[in-house]
């Protein structure tokens, strides 16, 4: 059976103690950065769109509109991955 001390000389760190508070710090900014732009564009579709999207999705169970967020959320998602890659 393996034990944690066993298992970890072999998985190493991924980041070095000297650098694990400026790393934490640009992640804090990049997930700040994130919500915004999700929080933009949520409300860009919910201007945009001529009907009540809380009502649509909760009440009248509309699938497609639901689908359809998840997707403007997956595709930001990917492009913030991106722009933080490089």
């Amino acid at each position: 059976m393996l034990s944690l001390a066993s298992i970890a000389p072999m998985l190493g760190m991924i980041v070095k103690m000297e650098e694990l508070l400026p790393t934490m710090a640009t992640t804090v900014i990049f997930v700040a950065i994130g919500l915004v732009v999700f929080a933009i564009a949520f409300a860009i579709v919910v201007l945009v769109a001529p009907f009540s999207v809380k009502k649509e999705i909760e009440e009248d169970q509309n699938t497609a509109l639901a689908i359809i967020i998840g997707a403007l959320i997956i595709g930001i998602a990917i492009i913030i991955a991106s722009a933080i890659n490089g």
